[in-house]
């Protein structure tokens, strides 16, 4: 397998979440303006200004915040099995695995937003996540 393929999934989670930034401009700011939010507002992180947008358009930015934390672990750890030479079919499917459960959790979020349907989606990519970090842990400290 040549690294391209191997970081393939590290790229496609890239572009998915270059997907999810332009869904939250395309639903956000047509929200704001609709609700008569100035911008300004919005630098207060923790004001009310978000409970004046209409129901589910904050959704597709709360799910790309979610795109850059638990996803970075992925990021790190793809990059590192592809310097240190631990390309393997395994991980490669495990990060298809982990970018199809993510991918899938983004729609869900940013669409009907049912919390049981997330968490159970972001517990199984949690799992197939730490999977990957044993399978590298094993590969590194145990061979």
């Amino acid at each position: 397998m040549t690294i391209t393929e191997f970081l393939s999934p590290v790229l496609a989670l890239i572009a998915w979440s270059m997907v999810m930034l332009l869904w939250l401009y395309a639903t956000r700011i047509p929200a704001m303006q609709k609700a008569g939010i100035d911008p300004q507002e919005a630098a207060d992180t923790k004001g009310d200004w978000k409970a004046k947008l209409p129901k589910g358009s904050n959704s597709p930015a709360e799910n790309y915040n979610h795109l850059m934390e638990q996803p970075t672990v992925f990021y790190a750890l793809m990059l590192f099995a592809a310097a240190t030479g631990g390309q393997s079919s395994l991980l490669n499917m495990l990060a298809w695995g982990y970018v199809g459960l993510r991918v899938v959790h983004s729609l869900v979020q940013a669409t009907f937003n049912r919390v049981m349907v997330r968490f159970a989606l972001f517990l199984t990519s949690s799992i197939v996540l730490m999977v990957m970090t044993v399978l590298e842990v094993m590969r590194v400290f145990l061979s």
